[in-house]
This record gives C-alpha cells, sequence and structure tokens, in this order.
C-alpha cells in the first residue's frame, strides 16, 4: 500500500536563508504550522511551479512530505524536522524562540 499524497512547498529565503513555507495565501512563511497542505499532486505541482517562479524571493523549492498530526503539518523525514529548528551552529532564530 503506497503513502498518502501529503506535502508542504518549502525552500530557503533568498535573503535571510531561513526555512520558508508556501502557504494558502500564495505568500510565504516561516511557519511550518502555517503552510498550506497538499493532497493532489497536480494542484501541488502547480503552486510548485508558482512559489519556484518567485526567484527574488525564495531558492530551492521543492515539495517535503508530511502528516497532519492535531490538524497541522508534521515533518516525516530528519531532514526537515532538522530545518524546522532553523541554523545549527548556534542558538539564535527559532532555536532561541523554542527554549
Amino acid at each position: 500500500m503506497s503513502r498518502p499524497f501529503t506535502k508542504v512547498i518549502t525552500a530557503n529565503a533568498l535573503l535571510e536563508g531561513d526555512v520558508i513555507y508556501w502557504t494558502e495565501e500564495a505568500t510565504w512563511t516561516r511557519h511550518l504550522s502555517k503552510a498550506e497542505v497538499f493532497e493532489d499532486e497536480a494542484i501541488a505541482d502547480e503552486q510548485l511551479m508558482t512559489a519556484s517562479a518567485q526567484t527574488d524571493i525564495a531558492v530551492g523549492v521543492y515539495l517535503a512530505d508530511v502528516h497532519l498530526e492535531n490538524g497541522l503539518p508534521q515533518p516525516t523525514h530528519f531532514r526537515e524536522t532538522f530545518r524546522t529548528k532553523g541554523p545549527s551552529n548556534y542558538a539564535h532564530g527559532k532555536q532561541v524562540e523554542l527554549n
């Protein structure tokens, strides 16, 4: 049995390098909880093209697997979990907010 198609669009902010996520409003957010979750591959691919065209805002745009937990997207892969915590070289940004 194949896994359901449940993904978000993610990238890095061009100027700051922060991890960003595509929203239902066709804008970017730094919070995974506000990301649009796609369950239809065709719609996800269409939105991926739109998001990828914003080269003045985002770089490295791609679809990332998630699962829903209490209605909120959660990463399914270690890499994406790691990215949600921000840069790992020292505590700043999201790491400070989490403490």
